[in-house]
């Protein structure tokens, strides 16, 4: 009796059974994929916004520290024409000043856009504002003006 091997008896079958998915079985996973960042993408970026709203409110805070920290060494806040920048830099005339009051230099806003300074405020003692992600005065939600008054 003669033994012989023939890579067609049952090769087919094996071969089959180990390719691997099939074009529907991955068209399948495509399409549960796609329902699942088009329900959690929508509220991941709503989270964002949020986040940057929290961020801005908190740098106001620090600045607004830093610029009572300023009033109290100099005797009064930077003017509106010299800004946030005598935070980090004597403005000249200023012999009392004792900074610099940051760490790092003035931050902007989280969508990249400087921090608004009044000295005298309008609405307080100092106006610091962000106008929001639109950059532009009022708004709503994301857009709506960040202020520390």
């Amino acid at each position: 009796m003669k033994l012989s091997f023939s890579p067609f008896r049952r090769g087919p079958r094996r071969l089959r059974d180990a390719a691997g998915f099939t074009l529907l079985e991955l068209l399948v996973v495509l399409v549960i994929l796609g329902l699942l960042v088009g329900i959690v993408a929508p509220r991941f970026f709503g989270q964002v916004g949020k986040s940057e709203i929290k961020v801005a409110k908190a740098q106001i805070k620090a600045l607004e520290d830093a610029l009572d920290q300023y009033r109290l060494d100099v005797g009064h806040y930077p003017a509106t024409d010299q800004g946030l920048a005598a935070l980090n830099a004597a403005p000249t005339g200023e012999t009392r000043w004792q900074g610099p009051y940051l760490k790092k230099t003035v931050p902007n806003d989280p969508w990249g856009n400087p921090y608004q300074y009044l000295s005298p405020g309008e609405h307080a003692e100092v106006d610091l504002y962000s106008l929001g992600k639109d950059g532009q005065p009022g708004g709503t939600g994301e857009a709506a003006d960040i202020a520390n008054w």
